[in-house]
């Protein structure tokens, strides 16, 4: 369908693509190479706007400096980021019960989750293609959502990933973010895999967590996810911006702190 969300999510993706790669776009160069009219690429430039990414001007738009970040690959990351990523996903598989079946998204943290899920029958739904390389439980069951493949994270967006999401109920969800406060709510840096995210947190009856390293606590990515009303617990480090944790409590939302170090070293 012409203006289905997957169309969309691809013509925005291919636009923030050209911007990190030159910082600076043309609408009509934009409108030739993606076969759409000028008045359609504005918009999306409006969009990106409103969301602080680009300042808009006669023609075109530039990228706003320090906009699109990226979170790097895991095995980039420092010993004690690994450390706190999976002390927080062996607790939160503490959380889980034989029978249940769960969401969980794309993140890196929540990928963790399967190294320790262990002598429980759970059925877990992700759209993380990571997953199906990642050793596992036997009694887990494993469904991938299906969907368009997000090339660099290797997760399942677009329609087709939704319509299987709307169509299961878990009984807990588990997400990953890019960034989680107050002010900003659940954001990510990929711009597809929010509706993901929403159509999980849609779709579960029960409750909904999400895994955060301390670096996450406080910090807007540029896209969102959800409110934060959409979620009942954060699971994250004893190191993480205090006064943010209390902004968090304020709003009814259960803060597990963890001494992430000690926890990882008893994995």
């Amino acid at each position: 369908m012409k203006n289905s969300k997957s169309v969309v999510f691809k013509r925005q993706q291919y636009i923030l693509k050209a911007l990190k790669e030159s910082k600076d776009v043309q609408v009509d160069d934009l409108a030739q190479q993606l076969k759409v009219s000028p008045t359609t690429i504005r918009r999306d430039l409006q969009i990106f706007e409103e969301k602080s990414i680009v300042n808009r001007f006669h023609g075109g738009a530039r990228l706003l400096e320090g906009t699109l970040k990226e979170d790097p690959p895991l095995d980039t990351l420092s010993p004690k980021n690994i450390s706190q990523k999976n002390a927080i996903a062996k607790y939160a598989a503490d959380l889980i019960e034989d029978g249940d079946t769960i969401f969980m998204n794309s993140s890196s943290t929540t990928l963790l989750l399967l190294k320790y899920i262990k002598n429980k029958r759970v059925i877990i739904v992700t759209n993380n293609g990571s997953a199906v390389g990642t050793e596992k439980d036997p009694r887990v069951e494993l469904i991938l959502t299906g969907g368009e493949v997000y090339e660099r994270k290797q997760s399942m967006v677009g329609e087709f990933a939704l319509h299987t999401l709307s169509k299961i109920t878990a009984d807990k969800a588990f997400i990953g973010v890019g960034g989680i406060s107050v002010k900003g709510g659940i954001t990510t840096s990929v711009l597809q895999e929010t509706a993901v995210n929403e159509m999980m947190l849609k779709r579960c009856q029960g409750p909904c967590f999400v895994l955060a390293t301390t670096s996450k606590i406080g910090r807007e990515h540029n896209f969102l996810s959800g409110s934060i009303n959409k979620i009942t617990t954060i699971i994250t480090g004893k190191d993480a911006d205090h006064d943010e944790l209390l902004r968090l409590k304020e709003q009814g939302l259960e803060i597990i702190e963890l001494d992430t170090l000690a926890d990882a070293a008893d994995s």
